[in-house]
């Protein structure tokens, strides 16, 4: 079955049409946008009328590719944003009736165990394994072994949009910022992950536009090339590399950075330093990077929903 999935992020708007068969999701066609869906979300309480045309604009392009491409069924998920936003169902209500998407909002726990899934689909070993999302408004930890459904997942109100304008305010940002992320980052793990679970896991995977950039940027990738992407082991040093560079540029010099897309220059500092420590939580010296999340695990389950 053809099969289309919409992940509307707080960061990015992202659309993934695939052949699903057998348990296997052969991809068609990928794109993404980032459309800053969640850009004064944190100040404000609500979507801002710019983002909201943004997304609107990205959708469009994504319905015309649905078409094309021969989709048979169509799924959107929406996650930190549109949970968090006052106006969330004004977004979904203009999706709905100008472009035919009808954008499912998932709760924290789901999105982790999509992730899970699609990340860890076709692996035949039983490591305990962590995987990291790290999404602009929320980041999600979820640890089980491939094939089996997780044994632990939270959702954290933390992420690469929320802690940029929660911390960041000055460009390039202070020591003294910097530090006080790492902080809020440190406190926010410690608060909502178990000392047990950090400490049974044996292999990290993360996802997302975070470490897909950090994993460009360390091969100097230009243009990006998702096949050297997918399966790219970060260690800590390159990250930790990585994040003093990033967070010595102001953002004008920051978007010349190669292997980093120039729209994720504003929010790339927060993101390296939640997924700095994070590995530094859960004792990982290293971090398996995947193309493969969400969307392939919202592809994975579409045929069986109906």
């Amino acid at each position: 079955m053809r099969i289309g999935v919409i992940d509307q992020g707080t960061n990015s708007t992202r659309l993934l049409i695939a052949d699903v068969e057998d348990g296997r999701v052969e991809e068609v066609e990928r794109r993404t946008v980032v459309t800053r869906l969640g850009e004064g979300l944190e100040a404000s309480g609500r979507i801002a009328d710019a983002a909201i045309g943004r997304v609107a604009d990205a959708v469009a392009g994504f319905r015309e590719l649905l078409d094309v491409r021969g989709a048979e069924r169509v799924v959107c998920v929406a996650t930190s944003a549109m949970r968090d936003a006052d106006n969330g169902e004004e977004l979904a209500s203009l999706l709905r009736h100008r472009h035919d998407v009808d954008p499912l909002v998932i709760s924290g726990d789901e999105e982790a165990r999509l992730t899970f899934l699609g990340a860890t689909n076709g692996r035949d070993d039983a490591l305990p394994t962590l995987v990291i999302d790290i999404g602009g408004g929320s980041t999600e930890f979820v640890e089980g072994r491939p094939g089996a459904e997780p044994a632990f997942h939270v959702s954290t109100r933390m992420g690469s949009v929320r802690h940029s304008e929660r911390h960041l305010h000055s460009d390039p940002p202070t020591p003294e910022e910097l530090a006080a992320l790492a902080g809020d980052v440190d406190a926010i793990i410690a608060a909502d992950v178990p000392e047990r679970v950090r400490s049974e896991v044996e292999r990290g995977i993360a996802v997302a536009g975070t470490p897909t950039s950090l994993a460009a940027i360390d091969q100097h990738l230009d243009p990006y090339d998702p096949e050297r992407v997918h399966g790219y082991v970060l260690t800590r040093a390159a990250c930790d590399e990585m994040l003093a560079t990033l967070a010595s540029l102001p953002v004008a010099e920051r978007r010349g950075v190669v292997g980093l897309h120039p729209d994720r220059a504003p929010t790339i500092v927060a993101g390296v330093a939640i997924l700095i420590r994070s590995m530094e939580a859960f004792g990982l010296t290293e971090i398996e990077v995947s193309e493969a999340d969400i969307l392939h695990g919202a592809a994975l389950e579409m045929p069986l929903s109906r």
